[in-house]
Formats: structure tokens, sequence, C-alpha cells
């Protein structure tokens, strides 16, 4: 991706949040340089912040994902079983953008359609040695209650509404009727290791410097 690109995806991405009524912390108008300072440690030790992904492929329309870390906690307080054990993001799905299969090894989450268009996923049970089950119906918790989806069958959320997702649960998604805003509350996340995708790509895009950051993305840190 290039960087002119980021930029205005950011740009964008911000009046969208603000369209809904939510105000992000002050720290997502810092400039590069605070963000450099010794003031950010603590937000890059967490990986909090921007994050805009094309997973590599050069295709943000059809394939990418935005991302904003709001809060996140420390790993080595899952161990210890008591501390900070979660982690919370803001996502927007473009209308018909594909965010790919995948699954997580660590992390469970509920994602929440907060408000746009509606959020469709495709889910899958994970087979013994980790790989897609597309055989078997799986069930998951959508908003506490068990929903069952038969194998190839897609879970549409509306706003307000949320799923719960186990490690291991396979899914991928997309919004359609118009973009939506979308809330994620996990468990301590670690992106860099902690995503199994179904196709070998990267979790974090590839950028070209055609012009300077105007802010930094997590994977800058």
């Amino acid at each position: 991706m290039k960087r002119s690109e980021i930029n205005r995806i950011k740009a964008e991405a911000q009046a969208f949040i603000n369209s809904f009524g939510f105000a992000l912390p002050p720290f997502a108008d810092w400039t590069p340089e605070q963000m450099r300072s010794p003031q950010a440690a603590g937000i890059r030790a967490r990986g909090l912040g921007w994050d805009i992904t094309d997973y590599g492929q050069g295709e943000f329309d059809d394939l990418g994902l935005f991302l904003f870390t709001l809060r996140n906690g420390d790993e080595k307080d899952l161990s210890a079983g008591r501390g900070m054990l979660y982690a919370e993001k803001l996502l927007i799905s473009r209308d018909k953008q594909l965010s790919p299969m995948h699954r997580h090894i660590v992390k469970a989450e509920d994602i929440i359609n907060r408000g746009g268009g509606d959020l469709v996923m495709e889910i899958y049970a994970s087979a013994p040695d980790g790989s897609i089950d597309r055989d078997t119906p799986v069930t998951v918790p959508s908003d506490a209650c068990p929903v069952t989806i038969q194998p190839g069958e897609h879970l549409r959320l509306k706003p307000g509404e949320s799923v719960t997702l186990m490690p291991g649960i396979w899914h991928a998604f997309w919004a359609e009727k118009g973009d939506c805003l979308i809330g994620e509350v996990s468990t301590v996340n670690d992106d860099r290791t902690d995503n199994v995708f179904e196709q070998p790509i990267p979790r974090f895009a590839t950028i070209e410097e055609d012009t300077a950051p105007e802010f930094l993305l997590v994977a800058d840190y």
C-alpha cells in the first residue's frame, strides 16, 4: 500500500467513526514525532492505535480491513491469571470488503456490529489438526444465545448484534448494505503471533513510502 493511500483511508475512517458519535482517545491525533517519544512507550508496547491492512495483496477495496486498537493488556497477565486480560478495538469493514478466513490461537472475542450496514460472517469449526472443518455444523453464542450454523451458511449481524468466537473458530467477514463499524472486545491481543490464515498471507501491509506519514501505524512501531 502507498503511504498516501494509508493517509487517505485513515482520514475517511476517522470521519466515519465520528459520524456515529464515537470519540477516539487523544493519542489518535498524535503526530509521528509524538508517537515516537518516550511518552508513547506504553502505547507502542501494547500495540495501540491505527492499523490499516491489505494483507499484502494490494487490493484494499476488495481484501482489507481498518482497525484501531483502543486498549490492550499484557500477555504476561494471562499466565498469571489476573490483571489486564482484555483488549478492545474498533474496525471498519467496507461494503463487500473481505477480511479473509482465519482463526486465533489464544484470543477469544466478541465481534459486535456497532452501526452502518450488515456484518456478514462465514464461520467454521476446527478439525483436530487445526484445519477448517467445512462439513460439520458449528454452534456459537450470538448475544449469549446459541446459534447453530450449517456448513456454508452465513451469520448476518444487524447493528447492535454480536457473536462470540472462541480460539480455534475459523471466520471471515465482510459488510453488506453499506460500510460497517465493528466493535471487538477480546482477550489480550497479539496480532503478530495469534492470527492463523487459511491462505499464506501476511497480517500487515507492505508500505510504499511515496509521501510522508501523517501518523504512525501499529506496524510502524
